[in-house]
């Protein structure tokens, strides 16, 4: 009977022992997220995506390079401009909704984004079509419905073909730190997400199917938020 009691008092602290471990290794699980490689996030001017560094207040920011003007319209119908991330922070994606590779990971990592400031009016998230002849407004928007996605915070936009590539290419450098260039009629596909402040000036560059990418992405979103 005492061998008994003893198995039985083993058994039940090997339980507790694992039960501690699962408990910790849960626990680390959740602080996924890393901070900031830095107290402040350096500017980014071409495609090389080389970083300068400057303070908020610098003269040199007068001339520096910011996101264009651009005018094209959302899953809701709505026009979406600059004016639309007046004071905003946004993260900015190419895709097409009937990528069957990639986009679908990307617009994953698009929602952890989302759930992550979720009660924050400060961020914004922004997916251009790279085929805006076939996602129209309303493809988007059942897109949009089908995979859970915000319209108020994040918006899918379609528009002008060559307005939609030259952002791309020229504006956000989305494509180029592939280390070529293509021409105009080529196809624009990309998983890097960009970081945009609320200057228009571009703040960071990260690989959108990668996880330690994203959570790195919403650290230095929390210390841009902080300028």
């Amino acid at each position: 009977m005492n061998w008994m009691m003893k198995l039985y008092s083993m058994k039940n602290s090997l339980l507790i022992i694992l039960a501690s471990v699962l408990f910790i290794a849960c626990k680390d699980n959740k602080k996924e997220v890393v901070e900031s490689r830095v107290e402040a996030l350096p500017y980014y001017s071409e495609a090389t995506f080389t970083p300068k560094w400057f303070s908020a207040n610098s003269d040199s920011l007068k001339n520096f390079h910011t996101i264009p003007s651009f005018k094209l319209v959302d899953q809701e119908g709505d026009t979406i401009t600059n004016e639309t991330f007046t004071n905003k922070i946004y993260v900015t994606d190419f895709f097409f909704t009937t990528c069957p590779g990639i986009c679908l990971k990307m617009t994953k990592s698009m929602h952890v984004l989302q759930e992550a400031f979720q009660n924050d009016n400060e961020i914004k998230l922004l997916s251009h079509s790279v085929t805006p002849d076939i996602d129209s407004a309303s493809v988007l928007k059942k897109y949009a419905t089908e995979r859970g996605i915000n319209s108020s915070q994040w918006h899918l936009v379609t528009g002008d073909r060559s307005e939609i590539y030259n952002l791309g290419r020229k504006s956000y450098f989305v494509e180029e730190d592939l280390g070529f260039n293509k021409s105009d009629d080529e196809f624009l596909h990309t998983e890097n997400f960009i970081l945009v402040d609320k200057n228009r000036h571009i703040r960071g560059i990260y690989n959108g199917l990668n996880k330690t990418a994203m959570q790195q992405l919403i650290a230095d979103i929390k210390t841009l938020k902080k300028e």
